[in-house]
């Protein structure tokens, strides 16, 4: 069902230049923005949940990993029941679950109660951001309003990144890391508000009708175990009998659920949405990008504290100029899209990202944040800006309206995925360079500090790679597109 603000607009003329238009893309960019920044913000509170709760070492990492498990996890069947259910429907479920479970973190007494908000945290999460993608694609018409929208969408998720580490370190230095959860609830009101107000009540009943129930179960039970094996393997050692049985676990899962699409009459995903052209390589684009930028963010924060000894609203501020540079070049991006495509914009940033990066990977252990930081950080937010922006509207052009939930599911799970594939691969190298060093009696300063320099070019290296990858993306310039008719849903 279309919004009721379209049909107020004549045809032809720029929902996007109506003061509705313009009040629904910042909505839905609030809707991002929050879920997004949840997995950056606690990384400078992590020092002082630790002392509070009496964290372990080996479980303070499941505050950041247990978002990532059930955000990836459940992020397909999010996407897939915004088109069967209703967007608003699972965009308002979603409200309710994240603004629930950051009060009970908020108020957690101790690391159980703690980890268990954050991995219902991320299925609230798993349900807003598909739901709010899909009315973002489907409310904004091909062309400039779309390019423009897709833009807002792409620079606000790099932004949260960066923003979400300041936000962290002011409000935990300022009052206390519990406020890094209750944030969340002011905004999660006023959220739910405006989806009643803005957004129409969509459920089709004759889509739920013999629901693939057997295929939501085998591809979250899949998604579960591959994000929950990724995240464990540096723990466990990726040679390990338990990191291979949890991974061939998982494949076997996926693999069980492809078979099931393909034999379900209606199906939960259906896989003809990968004849869309481009939009398996904007996928596999997206998780190399973000394996290698999501962890450059974990790694230079522990340098900055760790090595530079910096506070954590120092090292929160620290970032704040890439926020800039990630505003501007998204801007700048969903310009540029109307002239040369999607691709160049793609390839150019993840190149100019990989540059930054690699910069970053030659700080001196006593290096200075002007000299050293700055230069890197800013670098590396333009080409940040770039990707984000340009794989989103890439990963969405040419989708048929009834596939958009789920097409939005699927560049977020990569993004999620590569976050946690990255923090895996990379984790590993920083602490087996230092641990190595260590042995062979180098200062500790030094030793993470070279740890990290290791870390960060195999980041530029993966995020380089994105952009071989990107060659095969959508080359989108926002011009109306024939959509394909992708097996559409018998009514029952």
């Amino acid at each position: 069902m279309s919004s009721p603000a379209l049909s107020a607009v004549p045809a032809g003329e720029s929902f996007l230049s109506t003061r509705r238009g313009k009040l629904t893309l910042a909505f839905l960019c609030m809707v991002g923005f929050l879920d997004f920044v949840d997995a950056s913000i606690v990384n400078v509170a992590l020092p002082s949940i630790r002392r509070d709760l009496d964290f372990s070492l080996q479980n303070l990492q499941w505050i950041l990993s247990g978002y990532l498990l059930t955000y990836g996890g459940f992020m397909l069947l999010g996407g897939r029941a915004a088109d069967l259910l209703g967007r608003r429907r699972i965009l308002v479920a979603g409200i309710v679950v994240f603004a629930s479970s950051s009060l009970m973190g908020g108020v957690a007494q101790d690391p159980a109660m703690l980890v268990s908000a954050r991995l219902v945290q991320g299925i609230g999460a798993a349900m807003m951001v598909p739901a709010a993608l899909s009315i973002l694609t489907t409310t904004f018409t091909e062309g400039r309003d779309r390019n423009t929208a897709l833009g807002a969408w792409g620079g606000i998720a790099g932004l949260a990144s960066a923003l979400g580490v300041f936000l962290g370190g002011v409000l935990t230095e300022d009052l206390n890391w519990r406020w890094v959860f209750w944030v969340n609830l002011p905004v999660s009101v006023v959220l739910l508000v405006l989806t009643f107000r803005m957004v129409d009540g969509d459920r089709d009943t004759s889509r739920s009708r013999n629901f693939d129930a057997l295929g939501a179960l085998l591809v979250t039970a899949g998604m579960l175990l591959l994000v929950f094996a990724l995240v464990k393997a540096p723990d466990q050692g990726w040679g390990s009998g338990r990191t291979i049985g949890e991974l061939a676990g998982a494949a076997a899962l996926l693999l069980g659920f492809v078979v099931n699409e393909q034999l379900h009459e209606n199906p939960l995903a259906p896989l003809s949405i990968f004849r869309v052209n481009g939009l398996g390589a904007a996928n596999v684009t997206q998780v190399m990008a973000i394996g290698g930028f999501y962890t450059m963010f974990f790694l230079v924060t522990l340098y900055m504290q760790n090595v530079l000894g910096f506070s954590q609203l120092q090292a929160g501020s620290a970032y704040l100029p890439a926020t800039a540079g990630i505003a501007i070049s998204s801007g700048v991006a969903s310009q540029l899209f109307h002239r040369i495509g999607t691709r160049p914009i793609i390839v150019a940033g993840a190149l100019i990202g990989a540059g930054g990066v690699y910069w970053l990977s030659r700080i001196p252990v006593h290096g200075s944040y002007l000299s050293d930081l700055l230069p890197g950080l800013l670098i590396m937010s333009f080409g940040l800006g770039f990707v984000f922006v340009g794989v989103n509207t890439a990963a969405n052009a040419g989708v048929p309206e009834d596939k958009a939930g789920l097409a939005a599911a699927l560049i977020n799970t990569s993004t999620w995925v590569g976050g946690a594939l990255g923090l895996a691969i990379f984790s590993v190298v920083a602490t087996t360079r230092t641990t190595h060093l260590l042995a062979q009696g180098i200062a500790s300063p030094t030793a993470l500090d070279w740890g990290f320099h290791r870390a960060l070019v195999a980041c530029s290296v993966f995020i380089a790679a994105a952009a071989v990858i990107a060659l095969r993306a959508t080359n989108t310039r926002g011009e109306p597109a024939e959509r394909l008719e992708l097996e559409p849903i018998p009514a029952q």
